[in-house]
């Protein structure tokens, strides 16, 4: 009897990714398919189209399928023993969404197991390329969302964000009003998550409380839908979402294509996918109290939070580990790029100097203190640079090693700042 293992899978934005672990949490196999690369076909750019007006961005959803297609043909030709799989999970870019075509569910349940699943798929999706996280195109359908509940504060109440441009119920009532015969055409709406989870399932999968509260349509008190939310985007919209679930709730066995495909045993568990965000605080195994900081080119921060208080800026997700308490998640857009450039500045493009230069300093940095926005920042909405000296006026430049030190106390004291209006308390 082989020995038990699970997969776990990410449909991120460039590339599908697989890994496999045994009981012990060893890496037995690890593979990914690089949509650009791999998928030269589908013409994308980041594993993306972005669109003439420069506020659209779709993906192909076809080429995620091929490519779930691709990776698996790659761990059978490996030898991998797909039989010794107990159980998969996954992640998907948050906000994106896919739309089946009536009659694709009985597509899905009885796909040929003769067929790579991109081919008998190709028909069933009323919109070929999915919006996805980095589309902008939806500012009217904000407005209009936050009208009708009664401002942003409120919908940031209801949902745990005021209306984004990316959310999924903006994109949904953007395809309304644009293509209202498209809408009319699709049966279900699949955030990216769900959709993953569908393939695997062979029906299709509900969206799960996490990923389901970025979508500016979720009541994240009661993880329900707000029919206020629903019915300001499209009619007939609760029927095309199905009931949402827990984040690790268990869906039920594995579609019979994969056990005669690849011999997965007919006894393999799908367990609910989730956003990438929320996947990240469960695999960090994050608890209450603890905060998560990615140093990127935007910094992102999460952290497990029991009373959350939703704000104009910054977002509420239920948590994908314990359903009765709830993830903050903040986004700040001058991140590392701000952070190279001052480097660049005073540290002679030196990441060395940059540290000794930091090093010299005291915390606190004598009073001084600055707020460094290159570009719109998001959290707050600011730009330009700001320092301060200790009596609180306002100064035009600062010591290179001050101004070193400004730049990390400022960021990090600001993310501070902002977790703790959403709720966050420092633990004593």
């Amino acid at each position: 009897m082989a020995a038990p293992c699970y997969l776990g899978w990410d449909f991120s934005t460039q590339q599908l990714k697989v890994i496999a672990i045994d009981e012990q949490l060893r890496v037995i196999y690890e593979d990914n398919v690089h949509f650009d690369k791999d998928l030269p076909e589908f013409k994308t750019q980041g594993g993306v189209c972005i669109h003439s007006d420069r506020l659209t961005v779709t993906s192909p959803v076809l080429m995620w399928v091929k490519a779930l297609d691709m990776i698996l043909e790659k761990m059978k030709s490996s030898g991998f023993n797909f039989s010794q799989i107990r159980a998969l999970s996954g992640a998907g870019q948050q906000h994106g969404s896919v739309y089946w075509k009536k009659g694709s569910i009985q597509v899905l349940k009885n796909a040929s197991s003769e067929l790579p699943l991109h081919q008998s798929l190709k028909g069933c999706f009323s919109v070929s390329n999915s919006p996805i996280w980095m589309d902008s195109s939806t500012a009217s359908q904000c407005r209009a969302l936050e009208k009708a509940v009664g401002g942003a504060q409120h919908l940031a109440s209801v949902t745990g964000s005021r209306a984004y441009e990316r959310f999924t119920g903006n994109q949904i009532a953007k395809i309304y009003s644009q293509n209202p015969e498209v809408y009319k055409q699709t049966e279900r709406i699949s955030l990216v998550s769900s959709f993953a989870a569908s393939l695997f399932l062979g029906t299709y999968a509900p969206i799960d409380y996490s990923d389901g509260s970025g979508m500016n349509l979720l009541q994240i008190w009661e993880k329900a839908w707000s029919k206020s939310c629903l019915d300001a985007c499209a009619p007939g919209l609760e029927e095309r979402l199905g009931c949402p679930v827990p984040s690790h709730s268990v869906l039920g066995p594995i579609s019979p294509y994969y056990s005669q495909r690849y011999g997965f045993s007919p006894d393999c568990k799908i367990v609910a996918f989730t956003g990438d965000n929320p996947a990240s605080l469960a695999g960090m195994r994050l608890q209450e109290g603890d905060i998560a900081i990615s140093l990127g080119t935007s910094d992102t921060l999460f952290l497990w939070i029991q009373e959350p208080t939703p704000a104009l800026e910054g977002h509420i997700l239920c948590n994908p580990v314990d359903s009765q308490t709830y993830m903050a998640l903040l986004c700040f857009k001058n991140g590392s790029l701000m952070r190279e450039r001052i480097r660049d500045d005073c540290a002679s493009g030196s990441w060395d100097n940059f540290s000794k230069a930091l090093s010299s300093t005291v915390a606190g940095n004598n009073g001084n203190l600055g707020f460094y926005f290159d570009v719109m920042e998001i959290t707050p909405e600011a730009v330009g640079i700001h320092r301060f000296n200790r009596d609180n006026q306002k100064v035009p430049s600062f010591p290179k090693e001050v101004e070193i030190r400004a730049l990390i106390e400022g960021q990090f004291m600001a993310k501070r700042i902002h977790a703790e209006k959403l709720g966050y308390k420092v633990c004593k």
